[in-house]
């Protein structure tokens, strides 16, 4: 399963907290996040994520051009309700195209652990359903991570910036 990570400014200590206690298992999934959530998450782990660009320099909106396409199964994206946000909407915009491609999301730490919960246990295996009745002119298979071109999406990761 693809899944992501995004978190406010406020947030990103909670949501690295909560990546920690679930290292074992995201270990099994292709990792995506926003650039700052995922430095600091493969600062304190030992996963790999492909980072796209911060969320206020379009970092969101490469991340919903995955879920346009329906290459994303999970979104966590621990928002902070209490401060505006100057990309406001660009995250609406990421929120509304999850909704529209039936894309699971926790935007807080109780919706998240359901979510895990759930990945454990495999109750997302629907999205391979999905992905194998995609339309001709879609890809044959889901993409994965290493099949994004550093270039067409200023991904970086572990293995793209040597670190």
């Amino acid at each position: 399963m693809n899944v992501a990570f995004v978190a406010h400014d406020r947030k990103k200590e909670e949501l690295v907290n909560f990546v920690i206690a679930y290292e074992p298992l995201f270990k099994e999934h292709t990792l995506f996040a926003t650039g700052t959530t995922g430095g600091l998450i493969m600062e304190s782990t030992e996963l790999d994520i492909m980072r796209f660009k911060s969320g206020p320099l379009g970092g969101d909106q490469q991340l919903g051009a995955m879920v346009a396409r329906n290459e994303m199964d999970l979104l966590v994206f621990f928002r902070d309700p209490l401060a505006s946000q100057p990309h406001e909407a660009d995250i609406y915009a990421l929120l509304r195209l999850c909704d529209v491609y039936g894309i699971p999301v926790a935007t807080n730490m109780a919706t998240a652990e359901l979510l895990i919960h759930a990945l454990r246990r495999g109750d997302f295996q629907w999205r391979d359903i999905v992905h194998q009745h995609r339309p001709v002119y879609m890809a044959e298979r889901k993409p994965r991570a290493a099949d994004y071109k550093i270039d067409d999406y200023d991904l970086t990761s572990r293995k793209a910036t040597g670190l």
